[in-house]
């Protein structure tokens, strides 16, 4: 696939531009209901479309395919993603207001990751082809391992990136609006909002080390890995939003995911020396099992509702009272002009 230099160029700033509008339409925090983030999931997946419809119409029907198929898969590993987050969101009990801000400088962050992630697995794939036979082994263990923990749960109280967090970063103990970092006494403070972000950053980091071998057993076009990966995660914030009321209907996604997992794992081992596997079929394939796992979720629990996450009795945080954030010091001080000498 022959990219020029101008296209790369063009797409990042294209996702520059979106990123930009996304966070202007969200410059003040408030509530996003459900309606909001049907809409704006709506827009994000007719723009990941509308391009992969582009790349069928200028590349041809393959690497059409090929973009499509590894769009579904970092589609639907988001999906898991997200209920991860949902999980997080209401341990802490992040005001709901706060939290698309926190979901769009992590996403902010997982487009750079992910960006080096891409390069460094294309680069390892072009050196030393037997890579791919370790992208294959990983794919299948960590598609039995889901199998087998398909009922697990996400424990934040027990993450040791948690615990090493507040060890190490002196912090407060109440939510500032929308602030990172604040100031009290002279002393620079984190809030809960920047930990619940460490962690949101760190739950993408692991998400990535099973989506990017993923979909590289679907296309060895680092261009289509990158804006796969890309169109997927712009959409993330809305998902979060029209889905994380709904963790306790999708009771058989996990076993699908699973599924595709050990899939593209064997597609790839069969890829390196056995076996082609058209990316027709592959795209076949994945869609079958995730609207299976899907349908029958729903099924099974047709009837229930929206309800948010479990959240502990007594959160572990509170919010700032008016009078409390008005009382704040800026954060970055203004260096002192030296007094005028006699």
């Amino acid at each position: 696939m022959d990219v020029p230099l101008w296209l790369w160029f063009a797409v990042l700033a294209g996702i520059s531009a979106m990123l930009a509008l996304d966070l202007v339409a969200h410059r003040r925090a408030h509530v996003i209901g459900v309606r909001e983030a049907l809409g704006w999931s709506a827009a994000w997946v007719a723009i990941g479309v509308a391009f992969g419809a582009w790349i069928w119409s200028a590349y041809g029907a393959d690497l059409g395919q090929q973009y499509f198929a590894g769009y579904l898969i970092e589609k639907s590993l988001a999906v898991d993603n997200v209920f991860v987050w949902a999980v997080v969101f209401s341990f802490f009990a992040v005001p709901r207001e706060l939290q698309h801000r926190v979901l769009f400088l992590g996403v902010v962050g997982a487009l750079v990751l992910r960006g080096a992630f891409i390069a460094a697995g294309a680069f390892l794939i072009a050196t030393f082809g037997w890579v791919l036979y370790l992208f294959a082994a990983l794919l299948l263990w960590t598609g039995w391992r889901m199998l087998r923990q398909r009922d697990a749960h996400v424990d934040p109280s027990r993450s040791r990136l948690l615990r090493a967090f507040r060890r190490h970063v002196p912090m407060t103990d109440a939510f500032h609006g929308q602030r990172l970092l604040v100031r009290r006494n002279g002393v620079l403070l984190a809030t809960p909002l920047l930990a619940v972000l460490v962690l949101v950053e760190a739950s993408d980091v692991v998400f990535a080390v099973d989506s990017i071998p993923a979909i590289f057993a679907v296309t060895d076009e680092p261009f289509l890995v990158f804006t796969a990966n890309a169109f997927a995660l712009l959409g993330l914030r809305a998902m979060y939003f029209l889905l994380a009321d709904l963790i306790h209907r999708f009771v058989y996604l996990k076993t699908g995911l699973a599924l595709v997992l050990i899939w593209v794992g064997v597609k790839m081992t069969l890829k390196v020396d056995l076996l082609y596997v058209p990316t027709t079929l592959s795209l076949a394939v994945i869609a079958t099992i995730l609207a299976v796992s899907v349908g029958l979720s729903l099924r099974a629990t047709r009837g229930q509702g929206r309800r948010a996450a479990p959240a502990p009795a007594t959160p572990p945080f509170r919010v700032a009272t008016p009078e409390e954030i008005a009382s704040l010091e800026p954060v970055w001080r203004r260096r002192r002009e030296p007094e005028p000498t006699a």
